[in-house]
This record gives C-alpha cells, structure tokens and sequence, in this order.
C-alpha cells in the first residue's frame, strides 16, 4: 500500500512539475519573443542612421584614393541676421569641399575650381548670413547641406559630395 501511495504522489509531483514547466516556457518564450522584436526594432533604426549619415552620395562607399579635398583659400566673415538683440554678429568661417575623382562632372571642372570661386563663395554667403548667430550654432550640418544643395545644383553634378568647416567661429 506504501508503494502505491508513493506511485501515487510522485505521478501527482510529476504532473505538477509538467504543468508549471509549461507556464513557465509559455511566459519565457512570450517575453523572449518581444524582447527580440525590440532589438530588431533598434538595430533597423540605428541602421537607417547610419545611411542617412553617410550622405545622398553614399560618402561611405567612396575609397579615401577617389577624394580630392578643395579648401577655399581665403576665410570668410559674413555677417549674420540680427538676433533680436541689437548687436552686429558675425560669423568666421572656412570651407572645404571633398570631391569624387571617379564622377563624370569631376574632369569637366576641377581644372580650374578656382574660377569659381566667388560664385561659390556667393552661395555660402547667401546661405550663411540668413541665420541669427544661435541658428547658426545650433545647425551647422543643415547649413552644410544647403550650401552643398547649392553648390552641387550650380555645377550641375554631384561630384562634390560633402562640405566641411575647418574655422566655424563667431562673434
């Protein structure tokens, strides 16, 4: 009689143990399953903002032997849009611009990229001097990107691919 009550308990533990087992993998598996949608959700954003930072042009896939960098020569002061504040701000600034070697538009103009000079520093100064000196602050890479909007639809080619700015100081 022992022994069967002893069947008896240990099938009932058994039995108990399956079904909390159960429950168990039941809640794991759930949470596990949300868990993983989460960090394919995060690794897709952080994806798209590594492409939207590499540029229109795919700055990423261009090897560093197919850039040329031109630096305007000579630093520019623009004067900025009146803040409110009733004083005069200006804004010292130096450009340079990377430009493809392998895009067609790149033999057509870089003979000679400084006899556009002034045009393309027309296109900076038009950009720039339409921000107060806190917009400027706080958007320099829009600022870049509207002056290479500008630049690369006067050259009508996107062989110049990314603007930077080696002096970006005001007063």
């Amino acid at each position: 009689m022992k022994r069967n009550l002893l069947s008896i308990v240990i099938l009932v533990l058994l039995l108990v143990n399956t079904v909390l087992t159960v429950v168990l993998m039941t809640s794991v598996v759930g949470t596990a399953k949300k868990t993983s949608a989460l960090v394919d959700a995060i690794t897709e954003a952080l994806s798209l903002e590594m492409e939207a930072q590499a540029g229109p042009t795919g700055l990423a896939n261009i090897p560093m032997t197919n850039i040329k960098v031109y630096t305007l020569p000579e630093s520019m002061t623009i004067p900025l849009k009146d803040g409110g504040d009733g004083k005069a701000h200006y804004c010292l600034l130096e450009a340079s611009f990377s430009i493809n070697t392998e895009s067609p538009g790149y033999a057509t103009y870089t003979e000679d990229l400084s006899a556009y000079e002034s045009l393309i520093k027309d296109k900076i100064f038009n950009i720039v001097s339409g921000y107060t000196m806190d917009e400027a602050r706080t958007n320099q890479e829009l600022i870049k990107q509207q002056i290479l909007e500008q630049v690369q639809s006067m050259f009508d080619s996107d062989f110049i691919f990314n603007v930077s700015f080696g002096e970006y100081m005001f007063q």
